[in-house]
């Protein structure tokens, strides 16, 4: 498995199938800025901002898909894999995972920072219980940091010409002791801090 994050800002995401897998779905993906379709021959359950086309699924539902998401029947769930596939269209089965070209890993999200596991699909549980474990360990100090770093990255890209004292100087406000720092001394202290690193750095 080749683990990658996509951008689906704006892009059409088919979802068939609008039950509860199908509505955590087409949430997931409304909420990374996709345009989602829902196909369900069941009228609309309460999803805003989701398109949701009340019929039986057919392969001109997917027209336009980046990425499909079959959470119907397991018939149906075969008949939209296979149609997803002829169309070259990224697509995942809920019902049989191995049928599918792609696995949605468990998410642990803080702010910018996102961490995803997998087990390639054979065994969501313990995927999920591993990102609880790791999501105990990582708290909101984590969101402020990768903000910060957000922050500075352009002003260390505009301020440090050399390629070395740039890449060093972004290494090292990416290390650990930072985050100590923000937590002992807040973002307005730490962000301060930074910025002045990044001046020595320009003049050094």
């Amino acid at each position: 498995m080749f683990p990658v994050m996509l951008d689906l800002t704006g892009r059409v995401v088919v979802v068939v199938g609008g039950g509860p897998v199908g509505r955590r779905k087409a949430r997931a993906a409304g909420a990374a800025g996709a345009v989602v379709r829902v196909v369900d021959p069941r009228p609309a359950e309460g999803l805003p901002g989701v398109v949701w086309v009340v019929d039986p699924y057919t392969p001109d539902h997917l027209a336009g898909a980046a990425l499909v998401f079959a959470c119907a029947s397991p018939e149906v769930n075969a008949r939209v894999v296979a149609d997803a596939k002829t169309r070259g269209v990224w697509v995942n089965s809920a019902s049989d995972p191995d049928q599918g070209d792609c696995f949605l890993p468990a998410v642990v999200r803080q702010g910018g920072l996102t961490l995803a596991v997998s087990t390639g699909g054979a065994s969501p549980a313990l995927a999920r219980r591993v990102r609880e474990q790791l999501g105990a360990g990582f708290d909101a100090a984590f969101a402020g940091w990768v903000q910060l770093l957000n922050e500075i990255r352009p002003e260390v890209l505009a301020a440090v010409a050399d390629p070395e004292k740039r890449r060093a100087l972004l290494d090292a406000l990416a290390d650990w002791p930072w985050l100590d720092r923000l937590r002992a001394e807040g973002p307005d202290a730490v962000r301060a801090a930074m910025r002045e690193e990044v001046r020595r750095a320009a003049i050094s």
